[in-house]
Parts: C-alpha cells; sequence; structure tokens
C-alpha cells in the first residue's frame, strides 16, 4: 500500500447534486435530468465562486454545455472529474453505498402500488393499530392530504415513493417522536428478504389542518450494509471514522467511531468544520441532505439555487481550517432535477472534487465508472485495506507525487 499521502480525508456529500442524466436514465424515466445545469439556467445563473474556483465550471465544460454563472477557471485549484453509479437505482442508500465500495446486483424493492398486504397486516399487528394511506406520495402532500385524519383517528401514515422506502408520517402531539422511532424499527425488522427496502424513514410533522410542517426529526432506518465498506477498513486500521447528518443511518452505525447527527446543511457543515479544526487521522463523511429533502422534491429550484450559494460559503469556510495532512472531496448520491415534473431522485453522473496540499491542482479524473472508485481512493490515500472494495484508485492521477 505504501506510505500514505494524507492523514485524513473529509467527504462531503451534496445530496442530490447531479450534473447530467446517466446513459440510462431513460429506463428510470429521468431523461433529461440535469440537476446542476437545469437549475443554473431556471435562475440566470448560480453564484458559488469557490466551488467554481475548484473546477466546478471546467468540470461542466468538459462534458457538455456549461454551467450559467459558473465559468471555467484557468487554473483549478482541485482534481475534477465526474461519477457514474454502476449500481441499479437512484436512491440515496445505494449512491453512499457505492461510494463506500459496495456495487449492488440488484436494485431494492420499490412500491409503486403501495405496499402489500402481507407487509401492511403484520406492521398493523406489530403496532396494535390501523394505518392510513399505503401508496406512493410526496411527504407534504400527504400530510396535506391525510393529516387532519390522522389527528382524529391517531393511526399513523404510511407512503413509499420512487425509491425503495417505507416511510411513515405522525405528528408529534399524536404520536409522541420516541413512540415514532419505535414503529420504525419494528417496521425494520418486518421489511427483510424480498421486501427489505433500502430505508425506513420517521417523518414527524407538527401544525394544524391546511398549516402542517415536517420537523427536522426525521430519522432513517437502512438495512445493514450486506459486507464490509471504506467505513470498516479505516476504522480496523485504528483510525477515526466521523459520520454528520444521516450517514450514520445510511450505513445503520456500521463503521463509525463517532457520529453527529444534524439535520440541516448549516449544522452539517459546522459540525464538519469544528471536526475539522481539530487534527486527526481517517474519515469525515458528511452528507448535505437539504438540496434533496427541502428543495429537489419540492421542485423549488430558487430553494435549491440559494441553498448551493450557502454551501458554497460554508465550503469555502470550511477549506479554510484545513490541515498540511487533509483532503477535502466533494460529491453527490443521485440528482434530483427541480426543474422536470418529477419530484424523484434522477439518474445522472455526480461531480467529483478533490482539494488539498496533497492533489495536483486541475488534475482531470475523467469520467469514472463506478462511484466506488471514490471509495477505493480514499482508501489508498489513507494506506488502508481495500480488501473486497469495489472500484479502482485514482490516486496516481489525483496526487503530486
Amino acid at each position: 500500500m505504501g506510505r500514505p499521502n494524507v492523514d485524513r480525508v473529509i467527504l462531503i456529500v451534496m445530496d442530490s447534486v447531479g450534473i447530467g442524466a446517466l446513459p440510462d436514465a431513460d429506463a428510470y424515466g429521468d431523461a433529461g435530468s440535469d440537476t446542476l445545469r437545469n437549475t443554473a439556467k431556471a435562475v440566470g445563473g448560480l453564484d458559488i465562486p469557490f466551488l467554481g474556483r475548484l473546477g466546478l465550471g471546467n468540470l461542466a465544460e468538459t462534458f457538455g454545455e456549461p454551467l450559467a454563472g459558473v465559468p471555467a477557471v484557468s487554473a483549478p485549484l482541485a482534481a475534477y472529474g465526474r461519477m457514474a453509479e454502476r449500481s441499479a437505482g437512484k436512491d440515496t442508500t445505494t449512491g453512499h453505498w457505492e461510494i463506500a465500495g459496495i456495487v449492488l446486483d440488484r436494485p431494492f424493492p420499490v412500491y409503486p402500488r403501495g405496499f402489500p398486504p402481507e407487509v401492511i397486516d403484520a406492521f398493523e399487528k406489530a403496532i396494535g393499530t390501523k394505518v392510513l394511506g399505503n401508496k406512493p406520495a410526496s411527504g407534504t402532500e400527504i400530510i396535506k392530504e391525510l393529516g387532519e385524519e390522522h389527528m382524529k383517528t391517531g393511526f399513523p401514515i404510511v407512503y413509499t415513493s420512487a425509491d425503495s422506502v417505507f416511510q411513515i408520517a405522525a405528528h408529534e402531539d399524536v404520536i409522541p417522536v420516541e413512540r415514532l422511532y419505535e414503529m420504525c424499527k419494528v417496521a425494520r425488522s418486518l421489511l427483510v428478504g424480498e421486501h427489505g427496502v433500502g430505508r425506513v424513514i420517521a417523518r414527524p410533522f407538527v401544525g394544524t389542518p391546511g398549516n402542517f410542517t415536517r420537523t427536522e426529526r426525521r430519522k432513517d432506518f437502512s438495512i445493514k450494509p450486506p459486507r464490509r465498506t471504506l467505513l470498516d477498513h479505516v476504522k480496523e486500521a485504528g483510525m477515526d471514522v466521523i459520520g454528520v447528518g444521516k450517514i450514520e443511518d445510511i450505513f445503520a452505525f456500521q463503521g463509525l467511531t463517532k457520529s453527529d447527527h444534524t439535520g440541516n446543511n448549516e449544522d452539517t457543515m459546522k459540525a464538519v468544520t469544528c471536526f475539522a479544526r481539530e487534527r486527526g487521522r481517517g474519515l469525515i463523511f458528511a452528507n448535505c441532505i437539504d438540496f434533496d429533502m427541502l428543495w429537489g422534491h419540492r421542485n423549488d429550484v430558487r430553494g435549491y439555487a440559494r441553498a448551493l450559494a450557502e454551501l458554497d460559503r460554508m465550503m469555502e469556510d470550511l477549506a479554510g481550517v484545513l490541515h498540511e495532512g487533509d483532503v477535502l472531496v466533494i460529491t453527490a448520491d443521485h440528482g434530483c432535477d427541480p426543474t422536470t415534473p418529477s419530484t424523484d431522485h434522477s439518474r445522472e453522473y455526480v461531480p467529483l472534487l478533490v482539494y488539498g496540499s496533497a492533489i495536483r491542482p486541475g488534475a482531470f479524473l475523467g469520467t469514472r465508472h463506478t462511484f466506488a472508485d471514490l471509495g477505493r481512493t480514499v482508501a489508498d490515500l489513507l494506506g488502508v485495506s481495500a480488501e473486497g472494495l469495489a472500484g479502482d484508485s485514482f490516486k496516481a492521477i489525483a496526487t503530486r507525487d
């Protein structure tokens, strides 16, 4: 493995920030999706100067149309490229697992007509109450539709989406959050085998009929990874593996030494920056959820653009506290184009920006044919075993040595 180039990798996943439809996107109903470019066009240009200096504009122009408001620069500060997802699917768990070295042979099950009786009947029996809903729906729309009935009956609202998710919505005054979490744990124990959905998600909300609002006490209960991931390898090497945001949920705590379950982009970046100020060895792995949760699924283009501008400023602040042995990686897990009629995730390439003292500025990383190339590279940079991880390392291309 050789001597590692770096002490620590800080890996930031901008949840849903894709950059162009994959060749098989039409099979997923996503032809023409291009989250970053379409958002930039819709708002007359993005205000993300730091990401631009890293090379995001260069990346966009290399692989198609320029990114409005983000021109290519003559000397990018980061190595740059894009990644294609090899696993079937376009959900959060699949994307993060592939980044961490697992390529799924088959997608998680989805339920376009709702969950079958054998699932719902077993769940109702286990929790001792009926449920409402049981259909694919937007989270904000289904609480608007069924929230009042839920408050009258006390029955939880169960719904799904185009992703492999079993979601349970409940008003915090009707079903306390801890009880909602217990219901999710029951569902998670039942949803195995052929019904092994990627995530069971608690969706608490507050408010009154006509004015319901989802809270940040959402919690994901993911299926456990089927084998060791990058996180396990780094942890087994005696290094820190710090999850920030919903990383602990996505990996069911597997491979983590510490976690901070932040609920929004600002708190996530504050936590990452705080961890980064302290010297350390290992991996800080963070998910910035707002793009997907607040703006993408609601087709709020201007909200999406504002969130990118806000993150750009926080990324620059983070870069300012990096130590000599740190490498910052910025990527995504799928798309969620807010300009298309669909409110679901989209099957897209994701950006790849790699920055730090060990990285060769402007190095072109090309199109990586699996997200797993990133996990393999992180293992290579840290000098830890990559046994069993999918993908090919691009360390030789990206580093100065």
